[in-house]
């Protein structure tokens, strides 16, 4: 089906893949943001970038057509990220993970646990999203394949 314009009218659900798109592309700019902030050193600066920009083709996919294997690569991603900033968290002792060789406080530092749980929730809402438009998907392949 084409709308007046040309251009081709998505069959499948639109606004889905579009939520979960726009989820992956916070996550890359929350991994660049905190780069740029500098608090975890070089190497890990790199990485983040590096994790940013291996995310943003599967952004642009999943936005654009909801690939599967796109929806996969961002499931996975975020399933790991969750279990490393997990072992962060509570490797910590639940005050989140210290840089440096700061002197040790008694003091409970909330705010790095904080900043892990927010990561980790916007983790488990995208590999949720992913993974309910997966499921979404094959059930209508499902179904159009019975018809």
């Amino acid at each position: 089906m084409t709308t007046t314009t040309g251009r081709v009218r998505s069959t499948g659900p639109v606004l889905h893949p579009r939520i979960c798109a726009v989820l992956t592309a916070v996550s890359c700019l929350v991994h660049l943001w905190v780069a740029a902030w500098g608090n975890h050193g070089v190497w890990l600066g790199v990485l983040m970038i590096a994790l940013a920009a291996i995310c943003v083709p599967c952004t642009v996919h999943i936005w654009r057509h909801s690939r599967v294997g796109a929806l996969h690569q961002v499931t996975v991603s975020a399933v790991a990220m969750i279990a490393v900033h997990s072992v962060l968290l509570l490797g910590a002792g639940g005050t989140g993970h210290a840089h440096g060789g700061g002197p040790a406080s008694n003091a409970v530092d909330t705010s790095g646990a904080a900043g892990l749980l927010l990561v980790i929730g916007l983790e488990i809402a995208t590999a949720l999203l992913a993974a309910t438009l997966v499921a979404r998907l094959r059930r209508r392949v499902q179904m159009a394949a019975a018809s």
